[in-house]
C-alpha cells in the first residue's frame, strides 16, 4: 500500500468508505458493564467487551487520555472492533492463572478466537515500549472476521492524522503517535481503518497497536513474535501466581481478585490504582461518576494488607517505596492544617488531581457528567491514617522490618492524629454533604495510634508511649459514649446520631471491639435489619443521611463483604458462608467486580475496583481459617 495521509478531527465519526464495514445492526451501542473482561501491563489497561471490542484504553498510563472510550460515548469516545463477521455467540475467560483474556466466537460454520493481552515480562520500571497484542486465531472450520480500529485521542478532542505503510498504520495526534500493525490487509477509512479476512482452522492473525516515538520505532509483528509474547507473559503471570499462600475453597475467586490487584499496580512508581476507569456511573443517568485512576491511600493500604495476605511482599514493598520515593512520606510535615497526607495521589505521587468535566462525551448511557480528575482530593478524612499505618505495622510484621526513616514518619503521623482526631471530616464515604463527626473516622484514628504502640513496643522503637496512650483511650472512651444510640441499639454513623453505617462493620474487624461482645452483636442485627438485602449491603441510607448528591446507589460491594467477615468472627458461620457465596454469583463472568451492584444484580460504579476484591480476599481468607 502506498503511503498517503489523512488528516482529521478526532470528534468527527466515522465515514465508512466503499466496501468498508459499517457497525452491525445486532450490536448494542453500550454492553452492560459487567460484560468486559480487562486486560494490562501494569502501566495502563483496557476492557474488552464480551463483543471484542476494546471501548476503553488510555495509554500508556492508568490516568493518560483516552484512546478508545466508547464507553463513555459510543460515537465520539473511539473503539477498537473486532469480531466474527457472522452470527454467532461469544464466550470469554481468561487464559487459566494469567491475565490473558479469551473472547471466543461460535458460528454456523467455525470456531474462532481473540487472544487479548498487554506483554509484560517484567516489573522493570522501565517503559519504553507499551504494546497492545490482539490475536486472532480460527480454531475450528472457517471464519471471517472484520475489524475496525478507530481512534479518538484525548477523550476525543485532540485530531489525527492517519499514515498507512505496508502492513502497518500510524496515528499522529499532538501528544500521541500510535502504529498499528497487521498480518491481515488493512484500509484507510478517513480517521479509521478497517479489515475484512477470513481465516481457515489453525490459521491465525494479528494486530498490534504500539506506542512510537523518540527511541521507540515502529515494530512489525510477525504470528511467530505474537506467539513468542503470548507464551512469555503467561508465563509472567503463571510465575507470579505460584507465590500465593492461599490454598483454601475459593481458590479461583481469591486468586482472580489476586491478579486483579496486581493489574492495578503501576510498576513504575509502585501506586495502586483504585479503579482503572472514570465516570462509570452509580445509577445510570445519575451525577455519581468519578474517576478512579489514582491513588486513595485508603485502598492501597487495604491492598497491601489483602496481597500480605496471601504472601506477596514485593507488591507491598513497591507501596512503601510509592511513598517515600514519590510523594515524600519522609518529609511530610506534621503541622498542616488539614493533615500530613492527602487522602489521594496522581500514580506518578502528583497532587494536583482537579476535577473537570467533559460535556463533549454523553457518559454511559447517557450518565453524565463525565469527570477527569477527582475534587475530593481536597478533602479530610482522618480515617486514611489507620489504614495506612495498620499496613505499615502488617508489613513489618509479614513482609520486612521497617526502616528508621519509616519510623519517623509514623511518629509524625500519629502525634498529627494525636491532636486532630476529634475534628468532623468528610468520612470514609467521600461526602459532598459537608464535615461531620464521622464513627468511622474515630475508629480509624484509634486504629493509627493503637498500630503505632504494638509496633513501638515490639520494635523497641522510641516512642511517647504515654501521649498516644492517652489519646488512644480517649478516643475508645468518645466513641463508646457518643458513638452508641440507646434508642437505635447500635453504633451509629457520626456521635449522637441514630443512623447505621455499614462502615462500622470494621469496628471487630479492626479489633476495636470484640466481635461477640452484646453491643456489637446488637449492632450486627440492626444493621442486617436496615442495611442488607439477600446478603448485599448498603452503605447507608442518602434519604436519612444526605450526601450533597442527587439519586440513589446500589449495594455497596466491600461492605457485603465486610458483613461476611463480621459474621464469621461472631461465629455465625452458616449465615457468613451463605452470604459470602451469595456475594459470589454476582461476579461478572471473569470473576470482576464494580464498586456497586445495582437493585436489579447489574454491576455498578467504576470496574473492576480494587476494594471490593481485596475484601473479597479478606472475607475468604478468613472464613475459610474458621470453617477449618
Amino acid at each position: 500500500m502506498a503511503e498517503a495521509t489523512t488528516d482529521t478531527g478526532a470528534t468527527e465519526g466515522p465515514r465508512p468508505g466503499p466496501g468498508a464495514p459499517g457497525p452491525r445492526a445486532d450490536t448494542p451501542a453500550y454492553l452492560p458493564i459487567a460484560e468486559h473482561g480487562l486486560i494490562g501491563d501494569l502501566r495502563s489497561a483496557a476492557l474488552v467487551g464480551t463483543n471484542g471490542t476494546i471501548d476503553w484504553y488510555c495509554c500508556a498510563r492508568f490516568d493518560a487520555p483516552s484512546v478508545f472510550a466508547s464507553i463513555l460515548d459510543a460515537e465520539r469516545g473511539g473503539s477498537f472492533e473486532l469480531a466474527a463477521d457472522v452470527p454467532a455467540r461469544t464466550k470469554q475467560f481468561y487464559f487459566p492463572d494469567t491475565n490473558v483474556l479469551i473472547t471466543r466466537f461460535f458460528a454456523e460454520d467455525g470456531v474462532g478466537e481473540i487472544q487479548d493481552f498487554m506483554p509484560v515480562v517484567d516489573d522493570s520500571r522501565e517503559a519504553d515500549r507499551h504494546r497492545l497484542i490482539r490475536r486472532v486465531v480460527c480454531v475450528r472450520g472457517t471464519l471471517p472476521f472484520r475489524a475496525r480500529v478507530a481512534p479518538r485521542f484525548d477523550y476525543g478532542c485532540e485530531p489525527h492524522t492517519v499514515h498507512p505503510y505496508d502492513g502497518q498504520v500510524v496515528f499522529k495526534s499532538a501528544s500521541l503517535h500510535l502504529a498499528l500493525t497487521s498480518t491481515v490487509p488493512i484500509e484507510v477509512d478517513g480517521p479509521d481503518v478497517w479489515s475484512l479476512f477470513k481465516l481457515h482452522e489453525g490459521e491465525s492473525a494479528v494486530f498490534t497497536i504500539d506506542r512510537i516515538g523518540g527511541e521507540v520505532a515502529p515494530r512489525f509483528c510477525a504470528v511467530a513474535e505474537a506467539e513468542r509474547e503470548f507464551n512469555a507473559t503467561v508465563r509472567y503471570w503463571r510465575h507470579w501466581l505460584s507465590q500465593s499462600r492461599y490454598r483454601g475453597r475459593w481458590r479461583e475467586m481469591v486468586h482472580r481478585s489476586a491478579l486483579t490487584l496486581k493489574l492495578l499496580t503501576y510498576a513504575p512508581t509502585g501506586a495502586i490504582i483504585a479503579a482503572p476507569t472514570t465516570s462509570l456511573p452509580e445509577q445510570i443517568g445519575g451525577e455519581r461518576n468519578w474517576d478512579y485512576r489514582y491513588v486513595w491511600v485508603r485502598d492501597a493500604a487495604f491492598c497491601v494488607y489483602a496481597l500480605l495476605r496471601l504472601g506477596f511482599i514485593d507488591e507491598a514493598e513497591a507501596f512503601m517505596g510509592f511513598l517515600t520515593e514519590t510523594v515524600g512520606l519522609e518529609s511530610v510535615s506534621a503541622c498542616q492544617a488539614e493533615g500530613p497526607l492527602q487522602i489521594m495521589y496522581g500514580i506518578d505521587g502528583r497532587r494536583d488531581l482537579s476535577e473537570r468535566e467533559l460535556p463533549h462525551l454523553e457518559g454511559y448511557r447517557g450518565s453524565a457528567p463525565v469527570r477527569v480528575g477527582n475534587a475530593a482530593v481536597g478533602q479530610l478524612q482522618l480515617d486514611i491514617y489507620g489504614a495506612l499505618l495498620d499496613s505499615f505495622y502488617l508489613y513489618d510484621k509479614w513482609g520486612k522490618p521497617i526502616s528508621s526513616g519509616h519510623w519517623d514518619s509514623i511518629c509524625e503521623l500519629v502525634d498529627w492524629v494525636c491532636d486532630h482526631w476529634d475534628q468532623p471530616d468528610e468520612g470514609v464515604w467521600e461526602t459532598r454533604g459537608g464535615r461531620k463527626p464521622f464513627l468511622y473516622s474515630r475508629l480509624m484514628c484509634w486504629v493509627a495510634i493503637e498500630r503505632a504502640i504494638r509496633l513501638a513496643r515490639h520494635r523497641g522503637l522510641p516512642a511517647d508511649i504515654v501521649r498516644w496512650g492517652g489519646a488512644r483511650d480517649a478516643i475508645y472512651r468518645r466513641i463508646m459514649s457518643h458513638g452508641w444510640s440507646a434508642e437505635r441499639r447500635a453504633f451509629v454513623q457520626y456521635e449522637n446520631s441514630s443512623i447505621l453505617d455499614a462502615s462500622l462493620l470494621m469496628m471487630p474487624l479492626a479489633k476495636f471491639i470484640s466481635p461477640t461482645d452484646p453491643k456489637w452483636l446488637a449492632t450486627l442485627d440492626a444493621l442486617g435489619e436496615d442495611l442488607v438485602s439477600d446478603s448485599l449491603v448498603y452503605r447507608y441510607d442518602p434519604q436519612a443521611s444526605p450526601d450533597g448528591l442527587q439519586g440513589e446507589e446500589g449495594t455497596f460491594s466491600i461492605c457485603s463483604f465486610w458483613y461476611v467477615e463480621a459474621l464469621t468472627r461472631a461465629g455465625r458461620l452458616d449465615e457468613a458462608r451463605l452470604a459470602f457465596e451469595k456475594m459470589l454469583t454476582y461476579a461478572n463472568h471473569l470473576g470482576l467486580y464494580a464498586e456497586e451492584i445495582g437493585h436489579t444484580g447489574e454491576q455498578q460504579g467504576n470496574f473492576p475496583q480494587a476494594f471490593t476484591h481485596l475484601a473479597l480476599i479478606s472475607a475468604a481468607f478468613n472464613l475459610d481459617r474458621r470453617l477449618g
